[in-house]
């Protein structure tokens, strides 16, 4: 296990996109010389190209519209919270979670309750597409998605045992909420829940899927229950053979955040991951009430980016954003 080492500092420019989506940033995947981002509103990707693994330019923005059919209207918030790249596709998850409205500071006592009162459910975000991998790194248009209704994820959970009566509660309520993708085959992925976290356990979702005619099919949908001593998931990466998990609060809460690894979990999780079984690769320094880490890749051997959910004021410019790259940590497997 590492302790927060010293981390190097990747700097990501994102140039006029920064105006449309801000700078907090939810999802991440690299592969090669390209990144591929998911801002924390609107409904696009963006794709960096690497100077180095410290230095990210020439963004190009991928407005999801025009790469699959969404749910809902384009300009509806998706809530991108997973991407991961395998074989010729890119995956990439909505948070499916409904939501809470959300009590600014400064509000008066008085409005709060009334605030609070309000939940929508956010069809938009029950996103889960496959988007065909161009030769530039990037997804292209063509991609299929998992239908919302009765045939799509919430349908089949919707008298599912332990997951039912999460899925209307709001996501920061330890509520159904995606935050990691992992993909494991062209037709398997796995996603993981930042909520909700059962008795200190956490969830991760197995879904089995095939092409169909227009849409992606879900065919099977298994359950894996991890130990995570309380935490939820908030990013899932292949390393190799294993599966690195990003875990930290389910709740408003700043820490703790930790990166985990589950060895072998790449080919096969078990129903139950028992905590001896999770091995600690690095805790992660966290601000109060900002600077939470919320997507990680691998760079390398030995190389983690870290990137964070509302950064600090330290971390952006006027079109950009810095994350930490951890070095001599034990990632980047073969």
């Amino acid at each position: 296990m590492s302790s927060s080492p010293g981390p190097g500092r990747a700097t990501l420019h994102l140039a006029e996109h920064t105006h449309t989506y801000g700078l907090s940033l939810s999802g991440l995947a690299v592969r090669g010389t390209t990144m591929l981002l998911a801002p924390d509103e609107g409904a696009a990707l963006v794709a960096l190209t690497s100077h180095g693994e410290d230095d990210w330019h020439d963004p190009v923005e991928l407005p999801l519209s025009d790469l699959v059919d969404l749910p809902g209207d384009a300009e509806d918030e998706v809530d991108v919270e997973g991407i991961d790249v395998t074989g010729s596709w890119v995956w990439v998850t909505g948070s499916h979670s409904a939501k809470r409205k959300k009590v600014k500071s400064g509000t008066p006592p008085e409005k709060v309750a009334k605030r609070l009162r309000k939940v929508s459910a956010e069809e938009p975000r029950r996103l889960l597409a496959r988007l065909p991998l161009g030769a530039d790194g990037r997804p292209g248009p063509g991609g299929l998605r998992l239908p919302t209704d009765r045939r799509g994820l919430f349908g089949v959970l919707a008298d599912d045992e332990h997951l039912a009566p999460f899925l209307g509660i709001p996501g920061k309520d330890n509520g159904f909420d995606v935050e990691g993708l992992a993909a494991i085959s062209d037709e398997r992925v796995l996603l993981g829940l930042r909520g909700p976290v059962l008795r200190g356990w956490a969830v991760v979702l197995e879904l089995t899927l095939r092409e169909g005619d227009d849409e992606l099919e879900l065919r099977d949908v298994r359950k894996h229950f991890l130990d995570l001593g309380g935490l939820g998931v908030r990013d899932l990466v292949r390393d190799g053979d294993d599966l690195l998990i990003l875990a930290g609060p389910t709740m408003v809460l700043s820490r703790p955040a930790r990166v985990l690894r589950i060895r072998g979990g790449a080919q096969g999780l078990p129903e139950a991951v028992a905590r001896e079984d999770v091995e600690t690769v690095v805790e992660l320094e966290t601000g109060e009430g900002e600077d939470h880490p919320e997507a990680i890749a691998v760079l390398g051997p030995g190389s983690l980016l870290v990137l964070h959910d509302s950064p600090a004021a330290w971390r952006l410019g006027e079109h950009s954003v810095t994350g930490d790259v951890l070095q001599g940590v034990d990632v980047g497997r073969a």
